[in-house]
């Protein structure tokens, strides 16, 4: 693995990291206009699977997107600095928002990124669209997991849409010839696989023990964010009522602070998961001030790391299998229908609520589509834009 590879993933998850606005969904779409579109890392059909398989996995999913794409690139060491990149700078602005030396504020410049994380969603489901639900039942089985999930909702229904569309695909749809997987060989054994599952459930299972024997602060906080980062389903919004719940009647935070980093969070490009080093640095336990917050990052995240790093072997060699490829055919379809359904709910009702946003959110759309423009130059041409509207 040369230098400059991993130099790579290092750079474009870092400018991932600064422009990728607007939470969960709205990374996919940014992911995709980089790892696909952009530089063709790996293909529709692939990023589809990745996306339906960090959807089954508790954690942040894109942040568990990143690593595997990462992994798939440049091995391990590429995992870490695909994460790293991507978590770096929402991690130092809203630890440094602890210390006091940062300060967020002002609507409109938010309203506009919200309207560009529209155009980035919208873009995504059109490209995804045109290579995923090419025929009648790929497109119906889409409509229908769009329908699902729009009318029910929650973390279990996006589960049981995939479960859905990977049944469909078995019942409705012919096998694919096998692709190359040239794009995605990971570098990960069956072994090592089977041992990074290992040490999830032995942490998962030792810290609490350990925590409750051994009086220590920094324990208890690596046990709680552990905790938090290995049994939530559907990301960062998720997790943060099980934060709160952790950190607030604990008197660890107060209810005022925990807000106050909940608002920051919304204002910072990247995972909101990256919330816990807000949460440790001014929980103020150790000293320097920042080594809290690293740590309860760390602890949150590293369930990711193994999943991944765990799931990723054995799902390799299970999708080689003829039946696998065609309930994949079906799941990416289904993926198709999850993307539409976050379009309208929360990527669209949060953000257009205006003629002048949905013109905004217009304009972006074809400044993606059509010409081109890079993703980064449309979230600050769009946060300008916001700005300007809310001024007027």
């Amino acid at each position: 693995m040369t230098a400059s590879r991993l130099l790579e993933v290092l750079w474009v998850a870092l400018r991932l990291g600064l422009t990728s606005f607007g939470g969960p969904v709205a990374h996919i779409g940014y992911f995709r206009q980089e790892y696909v579109e952009r530089r063709g890392w790996l293909s529709d059909e692939r990023f589809a699977e990745l996306v339906a398989l960090c959807q089954f996995l508790p954690g942040p999913a894109s942040s568990q997107l990143g690593i595997a794409i990462g992994t798939g690139r440049a091995g391990y060491l590429g995992g870490f600095l695909a994460w790293f990149g991507f978590t770096l700078p929402s991690a130092v602005a809203l630890a440094a928002f602890a210390y006091g030396v940062h300060e967020f504020g002002g609507d409109g410049w938010l309203d506009g990124l919200k309207i560009a994380a529209v155009a980035v969603v919208a873009f995504a489901l059109w490209g995804m669209g045109h290579t995923l639900t090419p025929d009648r039942p790929r497109i119906t089985i889409a409509v229908v997991a769009a329908a699902a999930l729009l009318l029910t909702g929650g973390v279990a229904a996006q589960v049981l849409v995939i479960a859905g569309g990977a049944a469909l695909g078995l019942i409705l749809l012919r096998p694919e010839e096998q692709g190359s997987t040239a794009d995605t060989q990971q570098q990960a054994g069956v072994r090592l696989g089977a041992l990074a599952l290992v040490v999830f459930v032995a942490a998962l299972l030792a810290l609490p023990a350990v925590s409750r024997t051994v009086d220590s602060r920094p324990l208890d906080v690596a046990d709680s964010f552990y905790r938090s980062g290995s049994l939530v389903f559907g990301g960062g919004h998720v997790v943060l009522p099980l934060l709160e719940a952790e950190v607030v009647p604990t008197e660890w935070v107060t209810e005022d602070e925990f807000l106050a980093g909940y608002g920051a969070a919304q204002a910072v490009p990247g995972p909101l998961f990256t919330f816990s080093a807000y949460l440790g640095t001014v929980m103020g336990f150790l000293d320097p001030w920042w080594l809290g917050g690293l740590l309860a990052l760390a602890a949150i995240f590293l369930p990711s790391f193994l999943l991944v790093w765990g799931v990723l072997p054995f799902w390799e060699r299970l999708r080689g299998y003829v039946s696998v490829r065609r309930a994949l055919m079906g799941v990416n379809a289904a993926v198709v229908g999850i993307l539409l359904a976050a379009l309208y709910d929360p990527v669209w009702t949060s953000a257009v609520k205006a003629p002048e946003d949905f013109a905004l959110g217009a304009a972006a759309f074809v400044l993606l589509a059509f010409w081109k423009t890079p993703p980064w130059l449309v979230v600050v041409l769009s946060a300008g834009a916001g700005a300007a509207i809310a001024a007027v």
